[in-house]
């Protein structure tokens, strides 16, 4: 992810509630290419932690057997993504940023059996 600069207002759809963003900027970068960063507002992150589910588990593994990919994983990933990407939105704006510098995501497996993952994304909260 380069800098991706998300519309006048970007609205998100999470668990039946609107976000709204205006002009939030997102980079994995430590700077903004044409922007001056007027002040550091501090790191922000966001969490997920989702479950296995039994049912995923036992089609990914016939997919690991005859090849192909896990469509359901995929989408659970992408939707852990996002969330921990949204909580990290929100406490960037609450503390009166418009844009978040050096993005980190990680994926962890977590749990006695590894049945659980967990999606973190940090960065710096940034006044452009």
């Amino acid at each position: 992810m380069s800098n991706e600069k998300i519309g006048t207002v970007f609205v998100v759809f999470l668990k039946k509630q609107f976000y709204f963003f205006i002009d939030m900027i997102l980079t994995t970068t430590p700077q903004i290419e044409g922007y001056t960063i007027r002040e550091y507002k501090g790191v922000v992150t966001g969490e997920t932690i989702i479950g296995a589910n039994v049912f995923k588990d036992f089609m990914a593994g016939i997919r690991d057997i005859v090849g192909g990919r896990s469509a359901s994983y995929e989408k659970v990933l992408r939707q852990a993504k996002d969330s921990s990407m949204q909580e990290m939105m929100e406490r960037a704006q609450q503390m009166g940023a418009n844009a978040i510098v050096g993005i980190d995501i990680d994926y962890e497996t977590i749990g006695g059996s590894g049945s659980m993952l967990m999606v973190a994304t940090s960065g710096t909260a940034v006044l452009i």
